[in-house]
């Protein structure tokens, strides 16, 4: 199923073409938080790599959260758009649930982490069962202290996935951190999982997807305060 996938949550912006496990093509750009201004000439660098049309694609598939606020609603915009004037199906992906995607480790535990600010961490808990990721905690939110305690209770291996450099390190505890290249999200990854989970005749509504928020960030306070209801 050809799948153009979408993740705009961190300061690194991802798109990808997958045609079931195959990655057709991927470009990952470190955009800061201004996806406004790259996402769309991104991907039309992408489909021209690929020589792919946009008119083929069978699915669009976009990270949901947590993450940067401002990144995630372009994103979800850009995805909302482009699926409705295709006419194809819609899903959105988790964007811990991604990361811990790019790392098929059976046997472990896998931490992803994301900025949550104030020295908050956005923490999902991971496990890969026949083949499967599964869910172990729901995302949480966590202090950037509170982190190395968590890991410390767990009776099986830990490894750290996002952005590891933010926990704190304490003398004498050592944990494993993924290969850089398997730590951040990746538009590959939201398009695989989203094509695991797509049904066919599923019903999608194209411009009813929320971000995926545990709290209320500054940004969306203050979208609300310039854009009060009537």
């Amino acid at each position: 199923m050809l799948t153009l996938g979408i993740d705009t949550s961190t300061r690194v912006s991802s798109v990808a073409l997958c045609d079931g496990e195959k990655i057709l093509g991927e470009v990952d750009i470190n955009v800061g938080m201004t996806h406004s201004e790259g996402l769309v000439p991104q991907l039309e660098v992408l489909l021209e790599r690929t020589h792919i049309q946009k008119s083929e694609l069978e699915l669009i598939a976009v990270s949901r959260g947590p993450g940067s606020f401002t990144g995630l609603r372009i994103g979800m915009a850009t995805a909302e758009a482009l699926a409705y004037s295709l006419k194809i199906p819609l899903r959105a992906v988790d964007t811990l649930e991604a990361i811990s995607y790019n790392l098929p480790v059976a046997g472990v535990l896998l931490v992803p982490v994301l900025d949550a600010q104030k020295g908050n961490l956005y923490v999902g808990q991971y496990l890969w069962d026949q083949g499967r990721l599964e869910e172990v905690e729901p995302v949480s939110i966590l202090s950037q202290k509170e982190i190395i305690p968590l890991m410390e209770q767990k009776d099986r291996p830990v490894i750290l996935l996002g952005e590891c450099h933010r926990i704190p390190k304490k003398e004498g505890f050592l944990v494993a951190m993924a290969p850089e290249s398997a730590r951040m999200p990746r538009a590959s990854s939201v398009a695989i999982l989203a094509q695991e989970n797509y049904e066919p005749g599923d019903l999608y509504d194209y411009f009813g997807m929320e971000p995926f928020y545990i709290r209320r960030s500054e940004a969306e306070e203050l979208w609300e305060k310039r854009h009060p209801s009537k």
